[in-house]
C-alpha cells in the first residue's frame, strides 16, 4: 500500500522550560520551548523533506494550544493529536550544571500524555507509516503503556519499520525495575535502536560498550543499533560491522536537549534512504557523520524542537 507518512511518533509532547540566565532581580529565567524526544525527531525527520505525525495527547490548556500549532507550523500532521480537558499540559524544567550536565525536574502528575488510551490508537494511521517510532515515557504508567504496546503490536503485524529509544529519565519511573522490564518489552520490537552509553550500560550491566553491544544483539536481534558516546561521538553496529566517527566539538553549546533526537531523526533519514538490507561500512559513515554534526549544530541553539537544522545546513557544516 502507498505511505501516507514517512514517519509516525507516539509518546510524549510537552514544554521544555530552559534556564538561560538570571533576571535584573536576581531571579532565574526559563523559556518555554517546545519538547519531547518523539517529536524532536519528527521535526528532524521533517527537516530532511519527511512526512511526519504524532499521535498522543496533551493538555486542553494554553501550552497544549501552543504545542498543536506549533506542530502545525513546522507541517507535522496533528490528525491524531488529542487534547485532555481535564489533565494539564506536561511540563519539564531543564537546568544544566557547571559541568554541562542536565537535571531534569517534571510536572507531570498526571500529566496529559499519560492519559492516552490503548482505544484512542489510530491503527490505520500506524499502518499508513513506513516508520512507528517510540519512547519509554509511553510506557511509565499503566495507561498509556496499554496504548504503546497495542500501538507496537499493529506496527509489527504490518511490517512497519519500528525505532526505539529508550530516552531513560528515572524520575519518572516508580522504580528503575519497572523501567528496565518496559525497556526490554521495547527492545523486542525495534528494528533501529539509539541507546545512551549510560542507558547501555544500567540496562546491559556491562561496563565495556562492546559487552554490552553484544548481550542485545543475542538477545534481541536487533539489525541497526546506534551508540550515543556524548563528546566521543556515536557508532552504528550492523551485522559484524561497527563505525565509530567523532564527535563535532562546539565552542558554542550552550545546552545538550534535543540532541539525541537530533541525531536519531537524522539517522532515520537515512534508514529510509538505504533500508536495513544491504548496509556498508560506508552508509553507516555517512549515517553518523551528518547525525554527529546535526547533533552538534542543536546544541548552540535554546529547545530544538523549532529549531532543527536543514539538510543543506548540515552539510555546509562538515563540508
Amino acid at each position: 500500500m502507498r505511505k501516507r507518512f514517512d514517519i509516525l511518533a507516539l509518546g510524549e509532547l510537552l514544554i521544555d522550560f530552559t534556564h538561560y540566565g538570571i533576571s535584573d532581580q536576581g531571579n532565574g529565567l526559563f523559556e518555554a520551548n517546545p519538547g519531547g524526544a518523539v517529536c524532536n525527531v519528527l521535526a528532524m525527520m521533517n527537516q530532511m523533506g519527511h512526512s511526519a505525525a504524532y499521535m498522543g495527547k496533551v493538555g486542553d490548556d494554553i501550552f497544549g494550544h501552543l504545542l498543536k500549532k506549533t506542530l502545525e507550523d513546522l507541517n507535522i500532521s496533528t490528525d491524531y493529536m488529542l487534547m485532555d480537558k481535564d489533565a494539564r499540559t506536561t511540563l519539564a524544567f531543564i537546568a544544566n550544571d557547571d559541568t554541562g550536565e542536565r537535571s531534569f525536574s517534571f510536572y507531570r502528575n498526571p500529566g496529559a500524555d499519560m492519559m492516552f488510551t490503548a482505544d484512542e490508537v489510530n491503527s490505520e494511521a500506524i499502518v499508513a507509516a513506513r516508520i512507528f517510532h517510540f519512547g519509554t515515557l509511553s510506557m511509565t504508567h499503566e495507561r498509556v503503556r496499554e496504548a504503546t504496546k497495542k500501538a507496537l503490536a499493529i506496527a509489527k503485524e504490518n511490517g512497519v519499520l519500528i525505532s526505539f529509544d529508550p530516552n531513560l529519565r528515572e524520575a519518572l519511573w516508580d522504580s528503575l525495575d519497572t523501567a528496565k522490564e518496559q525497556v526490554a518489552y521495547g527492545m523486542q520490537f525495534c528494528d533501529v535502536l539509539k541507546i545512551s552509553d549510560n542507558e547501555i550500560q544500567w540496562f546491559t550491566g556491562k561496563e565495556d560498550y562492546e559487552e554490552g553491544v553484544r548481550a542485545l544483539q543475542d538477545a534481541y536481534h536487533i539489525p541497526l543499533i546506534f551508540l550515543s558516546l556524548g563528546r566521543d561521538g556515536s557508532r552504528a553496529y550492523y551485522k559484524d560491522m561497527r563505525v565509530t566517527v567523532p564527535a563535532f566539538i562546539q565552542e558554542n553549546t550552550i545546552e545538550t536537549t534535543g540532541a539525541g533526537d537530533t541525531f536519531f531523526g537524522s539517522v532515520l533519514h537515512f534508514v529510509l534512504e538505504k533500508g536495513l538490507d544491504n548496509l556498508e561500512d560506508s552508509d553507516l559513515k555517512e549515517m553518523l557523520t551528518f547525525a554527529n554534526a546535526a547533533a552538534s549544530i542543536i546544541t548552540t541553539r535554546k529547545g530544538a524542537l523549532k529549531v532543527m537544522p536543514s539538510e543543506e545546513e548540515v552539510k555546509e557544516f562538515f563540508g
